[in-house]
């Protein structure tokens, strides 16, 4: 009997590792495909950032001698700071380890005499930093089943920028994961607002001469909105790629435990079905005597 109820145990775990199986092989299945997409994306993001910057060498001789420089505070510097996170989970300890360095990273601009207002990109990692007794000032929700868009990146930075030239933040920086490789990615801190745009790079003299139609400040001005803009995207799509091949990863090493635990459970039940057929046989055979 002990024997039939360990079988119909082990049948019935056999039974939910593989309904589970299929489950665990779509969400790497689609991992993956988010993960590459958000490579490519941000190749094709990269290489429009790159032609923004080529534009501003041109134009840097013609632009005004005298040019606006933003009031000097008296006070402490108040800067904005973004995490950019997750929506949802399943990313192993992609939000956490995230956390742990915002925390260290708001210590750091603490020391240096800054007051911090925190704002978050993603569900999760509102979530984690809200554990930590952190105070958020605003969260917004990232797409669950798709990339973060351009439209996203546009708003965050026209945004900022109108409270930068309101003069009611000095500096805006995001926190997010920047991808290195299929198996890294690293917590990294930059500053977008006031954008570091290399503005006397690359001003030497060039043949033929460019031709700017038109107000050369203002088309200055646009294609370094153009460029943080993209740059904000570029981030949003980096930290969605660490995402993804996150939780890939964590898909991938779940496939395989799954398999595995079916291989030795299917080992255990032919096991356990041989040793009930034997102590059966056992059984008939004593009742028949022919053991003694």
């Amino acid at each position: 009997m002990a024997g039939q109820e360990g079988i119909e145990a082990i049948k019935a775990r056999l039974g939910n590792i593989r309904s589970v199986e299929p489950i665990l092989g779509a969400m790497r299945t689609i991992s993956l495909g988010s993960w590459q997409a958000a490579l490519k994306r941000k190749d094709r993001v990269l290489a429009y950032s790159e032609r923004l910057l080529s534009l501003l060498p041109p134009l840097a001789p013609y632009l005004e001698s005298q040019r606006r420089r933003k009031k000097v505070s008296t006070g402490p510097a108040s800067i904005s700071v973004t995490v950019i996170g997750s929506e949802r989970g399943l990313c192993g300890a992609f939000n956490s380890s995230l956390a742990r360095y915002v925390e260290d990273e708001l210590a750091r601009f603490a020391d240096e005499g800054m007051t911090v207002e925190l704002h978050t990109l993603g569900a999760r990692v509102t979530r984690v930093l809200e554990r930590a007794d952190l105070s958020i000032a605003s969260s917004r929700a990232l797409p669950m089943a798709a990339l973060p868009s351009s439209e996203l990146a546009t708003t965050l930075m026209l945004g900022w920028l109108a409270q930068y030239e309101a003069r009611e933040i000095d500096a805006v920086y995001v926190i997010y994961h920047a991808y290195q490789n299929s198996v890294q990615h690293e917590p990294m801190t930059l500053r977008l607002v006031p954008p570091p745009v290399p503005v006397t790079a690359g001003t030497a003299a060039t043949w033929p001469d460019p031709y700017v139609d038109g107000d050369a400040t203002g088309l200055f001005v646009r294609a370094v909105v153009l460029w943080s803009t993209s740059e904000l995207y570029r981030i949003l799509l980096d930290s969605a790629a660490s995402e993804h091949s996150a939780r890939y990863q964590l898909m991938e090493g779940a496939t395989r435990n799954s398999e595995s635990l079916i291989d030795e459970l299917t080992l255990a039940l032919q096991a356990a079905r041989q040793q009930a057929i034997t102590a059966e046989m056992q059984e008939l055979a004593a009742g028949a005597g022919l053991l003694s």
